[in-house]
């Protein structure tokens, strides 16, 4: 981003256009990288002065200083002085005031009498005196993360943030909406999408926007920018209050772009609440995955969307999914916002139909009741959301999903390999393990998670003897296929006998 003094902009038309730089400006540009280039270790004030010159070689003095505004971030300034300045001018001070400076002479004793008391040269002291300010201080490094080339893109990408500012409203559409409804979230900003004839449409503004006009949130919409322009194919519409006057700005992807640098780390989540839930819920062994921003859902007549913080996809050991399509639950945190912001996202929930979706509400809000009201579950929380909640409502699901994938199930199931787990039927049949617990297997004997057929288990008997080790007889099972060396072991009337860390011998019961 560029200071507001830095902004070019044209209003022709009425409009708000911003004057990006092309292929033509690539030689000033690079004139303004040299420059800095050629002046590390020479003081602020000749750097200035050659920028100044270039100024007024050029047709846009403000082009310069806004080449020069970028390169400064990529340069470093050192005070280098012999003593430490403010306490030469407080030695020199003090001298003068003895003296009482009032010529050049009395000036050159008053300097020397400082050097004398500071045990340095006159020419340390004068050196010193002002190194602290700005124009003498020393241009000690500059490292530019771009080419010249580079430097035109994030130009152009500065200009538009700051042409931002002073917008009120912004409509984006792009192809990738959820990655720009993420970064949103975590800029604190308000949202509502939107489906047009031209696809679906991101409307931005800040809280203050439901009760009055404020362009507070510029630099939230800035800092949004650098996001949209590293989608592809998209489109910005701004309404930009002019010193009064409301103005469109317009920007696509031909306009503005993101050079090759890696900016600034973003955090991963909205807010601390969100986090914090994903961090605790995923340290759980569940049968559901956590998914972060999942699709966007319908509301209404199709026109609008909205996209839940999280969802919950039902994924059981033993099944990738329940059912053919398998079975999801969306999650929205509704935390602390204004009461017209609250009424908003609640007239979304009642237009959200023919899903399963969650609000963990925060209990400041007082609107536990009204999400109820829209058949949608309320998990009141304060602070922070409690998994347990959470997890009690995926449990009343799970129970559902599991009674309901058991009844599709014939009572009476018949595999055809002589030894298979019971995590690979589920896996064949598409349901979760769970579903199995209710049913017979008339041609197979369950043995703790797996089904052999009693044949196949006397063969196995045949194999084991006692006094053989554990490790021995696992070898064996696992040979045909089996890894719960205990069960079998039981069901063939042995046991293991542990023998300190050596490890376990065969033992008939």
């Amino acid at each position: 981003m560029l200071t507001k003094d830095l902004l070019r902009v044209s209003r022709a038309g009425g409009g708000y256009h911003p004057q990006f730089v092309d292929g033509e400006d690539r030689p000033l540009a690079a004139r303004v990288v040299d420059t800095y280039g050629t002046h590390v270790g020479e003081r602020r004030g000749a750097l200035e002065d050659a920028l100044s010159e270039l100024e007024r070689d050029a047709d846009e003095f403000k082009l310069v200083r806004g080449f020069a505004a970028l390169c400064e971030r990529e340069a470093t300034f050192e005070t280098q002085a012999a003593v430490p300045p403010e306490r030469v001018r407080r030695v020199a001070f003090e001298a003068a005031e003895s003296v009482g400076v009032a010529s050049d002479d009395e000036r050159t004793e008053a300097l020397a009498t400082a050097a004398d008391r500071l045990g340095v040269d006159v020419a340390d002291v004068e050196q010193s005196l002002y190194a602290d300010r700005d124009v003498n201080q020393i241009l000690v490094e500059f490292d530019p993360r771009w080419t010249s080339e580079e430097l035109l893109v994030q130009y152009n990408l500065s200009l538009a943030q700051t042409a931002l500012f002073d917008a009120i409203e912004v409509r984006i559409r792009s192809a990738d909406p959820k990655m720009l409804v993420s970064a949103v979230k975590r800029l604190r900003l308000m949202y509502e999408v939107r489906q047009t004839p031209e696809g679906r449409e991101l409307v931005v503004t800040g809280p203050d926007a439901l009760f009055r006009r404020t362009r507070r949130y510029g630099t939230g919409f800035a800092r949004l920018l650098r996001t949209v322009a590293k989608t592809d194919d998209w489109r910005l519409t701004a309404t930009v209050d002019d010193r009064g006057t409301d103005r469109e700005l317009v920007l696509t992807d031909a306009d503005v772009s993101v050079p090759g640098v890696d900016p600034v780390a973003e955090p991963a989540f909205d807010s601390g609440v969100e986090a914090d839930f994903a961090a605790r819920f995923r340290s759980l062994d569940l049968d559901w995955e956590l998914v972060r921003e999942p699709e966007p859902l319908a509301v209404d007549d199709g026109t609008r969307v909205m996209i839940p913080d999280f969802a919950f996809d039902y994924a059981p050991a033993g099944a990738a999914t329940v059912g053919d399509d398998g079975f999801r639950v969306y999650f929205e945190i509704m935390g602390f916002w204004t009461p017209d912001y609250v009424e908003k996202k609640l007239g979304q929930l009642s237009g959200v139909e023919d899903v399963d979706l969650l609000v963990a509400v925060d209990e400041s809000l007082a609107v536990s009741d009204e999400v109820a009201a829209r058949d949608h579950r309320a998990i009141p929380y304060t602070g922070s959301v409690r998994v347990k909640d959470v997890v009690d409502v995926l449990r009343e699901y799970e129970t559902e999903l599991v009674a309901d994938a058991a009844g599709s199930l014939p009572d009476a199931l018949e595999p055809d390999a002589d030894v298979v787990t019971l995590a690979d039927l589920a896996a064949e049949f598409g349901v979760s393990v769970d579903a199995l617990e209710t049913k017979s297997f008339p041609e197979h004997r369950r043995v703790g998670r797996t089904l052999v057929r009693p044949p196949m288990l006397a063969e196995l008997g045949d194999t084991v003897e006692p006094g053989m080790s554990l490790d021995e007889a696992e070898a064996v099972f696992e040979a045909y296929g089996i890894d719960d060396a205990s069960a079998v072991l039981s069901a063939l009337g042995y046991r293991v006998a542990w023998e300190g860390l050596s490890g376990g011998t065969v033992r008939e019961k």
